[in-house]
């Protein structure tokens, strides 16, 4: 056990104000690895290598443009969000190229995507990751290619398709929103939506052993499909929701009745936002002490038979000093904010912060840049079960919440009703 810490370690702002037209523009590519390579997502797959595709896994990309200020928001089809490795990486090729500083990369954690925590494979020369991390950069940069002027949408609706996974309390806490977002260019035309939406990807058996993009990417090209531009799914705070599907519980069936959903709402839909006065974001790190001691013998070693040698070694450098989340905020024209975690947020810690934000609509990403497991509530961890016990969610109590305090001085100092930092 560390020493109790929790400590901020760095601050970004980046902000603008306009009376210039917004820009949007959205592109997507194919990101799928190489048959042969790791799955993420259940341990007991260990290493075995995947023996197909059963559907293509792909990134997309929103960049949004306000004045002089830019951010990248991005879908992924993969279990988690890069590495803060391969994250230095892509910021560093997408800033050779635009002026975008703020980004959010988030993974609607698949458990049919492959494992990113290793950068060896198919070989040091030529590993997947590096590729990766050169398609990601270049989805990003083609997306700022493509802007031009928008206008934007955004409603939120009250739905049934998820639940409570761990909890067994009966008042257990199901966030039930989905924001819908639509991106409009000059013409009345889709550019892009974004779909907010929280709910364990978990609708494929764990012994297939193909990739797949489940009920996400179906959702996004039932949409695409019906009305056009680029969907990207943005997965909520999901550590402890799961599907709730009211039908066929299959991936193509529940991703098509949550498509067919977005397509009805979104034609309703009104795109009214066309000159918002500001966009601001920031990004702070934090340092959380371990509840585990990955550099035990013992402890070591029996995580290496519940996963792997390479893939315990990723996290005992990882977690070597402490357990150290990102958080990204952006706001725009003080109504619409963003907020991207670094793992798995309970359900409840978006319910609060939504709530004490105030916000016309608040998109809280999990797994968003980067990835430090699960991020249990304190009552949650109280309660016990999976996702709550130190085994997968080695972060010290209470740090889901202190993250959330802070993450509501963030948005509460961009909206300038509150200074966070000293005078």
């Amino acid at each position: 056990m560390r020493i109790f810490l929790a400590v901020c370690v760095s601050l970004v702002t980046v902000s603008t104000a306009t009376a210039e037209p917004m820009r949007a523009g959205a592109v997507m590519c194919d990101i799928t690895p190489p048959t042969g390579y790791a799955m993420w997502g259940y341990g007991a797959r260990r290493d075995t290598a995947s023996t197909g595709v059963r559907d293509r896994l792909m990134a997309r990309a929103v960049v949004l443009e306000v004045g002089k200020a830019k951010i990248a928001v991005v879908s992924l089809d993969l279990g988690r969000a890069p590495t803060r490795d391969s994250l230095a990486n892509i910021r560093k090729l997408v800033n050779a190229v635009t002026q975008i500083e703020t980004l959010f990369l988030v993974a609607s954690h698949t458990h049919h995507g492959p494992v990113l925590e290793l950068d060896d494979w198919p070989s040091k020369v030529k590993p997947y990751i590096r590729e990766l991390e050169r398609k990601l950069a270049g989805v990003i940069i083609d997306a700022d290619k493509k802007l031009q002027p928008a206008r934007m949408g955004v409603a939120s609706h009250d739905i049934k398709f998820n639940r409570n996974r761990h909890s067994k309390r009966a008042d257990k806490p199901v966030d039930r929103e989905m924001l819908i977002a639509r991106f409009d260019d000059t013409q009345g035309r889709p550019i892009a939506h974004l779909v907010h939406f929280a709910a364990h990807p978990t609708m494929l058996p764990a012994k297939l052993l193909e990739f797949s993009h489940d009920f996400p990417g179906f959702l996004a090209k039932h949409v695409e499909k019906e009305l056009g531009g680029v969907c990207l799914f943005l997965q909520g705070a999901a550590g402890d929701l799961s599907p709730n599907p009211p039908g066929e519980a299959t991936p193509e069936a529940f991703g098509q009745t949550i498509g067919q959903f977005v397509v009805t709402k979104s034609k309703a839909l009104k795109a009214d936002l066309a000159e918002p006065k500001e966009l601001k974001s920031r990004e702070r790190d934090f340092r959380f002490s371990s509840r585990i001691d990955l550099s035990n013998p013992f402890v070591y070693g029996v995580y290496s038979l519940a996963f792997f040698p390479k893939l315990v070694d990723f996290y005992e450098r990882e977690y070597r000093d402490g357990v150290r989340p990102h958080v990204t905020t952006a706001l725009l024209d003080k109504r619409i904010g963003f907020a991207g975690v670094s793992g798995e947020l309970f359900t409840s810690q978006a319910i609060h912060l939504k709530r004490r934000a105030r916000l016309e609509h608040l998109f809280v990403f999990g797994y968003c840049n980067d990835y430090q497991q699960y991020f249990p509530t304190i009552e949650a961890i109280a309660e016990g079960g999976y996702g709550a016990d130190f085994t997968v969610s080695p972060i010290e109590i209470g740090a889901g919440e202190r993250m959330m305090d802070q993450t509501l001085l963030d948005l509460l100092d961009l909206q300038g009703k509150i200074r966070v930092g000293k005078r």
